[in-house]
């Protein structure tokens, strides 16, 4: 039993609390079965459990217990960064929960999510100059004036959002080589390289870095691309590390 499949658990369609039809074997497990070994698995790979379970919206504890213990996590191993190790005591934690909080944002990001449109700032409006030809009450000749009015941002659609779907290959990681194509003369796929083969856009570092900089100013860019970054991005490969061990943990407990 893999992570994915107990989310059908948390939003049932019917009363039965059951992987499968009691009549179609009799060593099948039951409702308390199943509702043990998560309960087993969040107990034993808890970081990785509430991460999975947030992502996939079973429960806004479970995010923000997962950012909790991130920043657990990474109050106990910033100290290897001397940049990070130079902090002061009592504005530590808080840079750290900030970054564990984007890394954990950036973890739970798919090409179905959205992300606020930069155009509008999320208001689904924009403000626009026109001219319209006006004549005077007073009569005489009809002149341009020229008004600031809201239009519908083209961007967004006035939605205010936008997805983070790769615009090379529409989310799906996969997109035509056209070095390889010319050469075969056939239409030859591959991992997309603007995304990477995710089919998304991660959020840039550099958002995690302002957010800290609003915390403490000790924190250069140059700083943050050579020894801060590796750490930040160390936060999200832990939080898919932990994922992959809830997952294996689970799928020992219902074996």
């Amino acid at each position: 039993m893999s992570l994915e499949a107990t989310v059908k658990y948390h939003f049932p369609k019917t009363a039965s609390f059951a992987g499968m039809p009691p009549a179609t074997a009799s060593d099948s497990l039951s409702g308390t079965d199943y509702m043990a070994a998560m309960g087993m698995t969040q107990s034993r790979a808890p970081l990785g459990y509430a991460a999975f379970m947030g992502k996939v919206g079973v429960s806004e504890n479970d995010a923000a217990r997962a950012v909790t213990l991130l920043t657990e996590y990474a109050l106990s191993t910033c100290d290897k960064v001397a940049a990070l190790r130079k902090l002061r005591s009592d504005i530590k934690p808080a840079v750290m929960q900030t970054l564990a909080t984007y890394a954990y944002m950036d973890y739970c990001r798919s090409a179905a999510s959205v992300k606020p449109c930069d155009c509008c700032q999320a208001k689904g409006f924009i403000e626009a100059d026109v001219f319209t030809m006006k004549s005077p009450l007073s009569g005489g000749y009809a002149r341009n004036v020229k008004e600031t009015v809201r239009v519908l941002c083209k961007q967004c659609g006035g939605k205010g959002v936008v997805s983070t779907a790769c615009r090379d290959c529409n989310g799906r990681g996969r997109a035509v080589m056209k070095a390889e194509t010319e050469k075969q003369g056939v239409p030859v796929m591959g991992d997309c390289k603007r995304c990477g083969g995710r089919g998304f856009e991660r959020i840039p570092s550099t958002e995690a870095h302002n957010a800290a900089c609003e915390i403490t100013d000790v924190i250069s860019i140059d700083t943050w691309k050579k020894s801060c970054k590796p750490f930040y991005d160390q936060l999200i490969g832990k939080l898919e590390i932990e994922e992959s061990w809830a997952n294996s943990a689970l799928n020992k407990v219902t074996s």
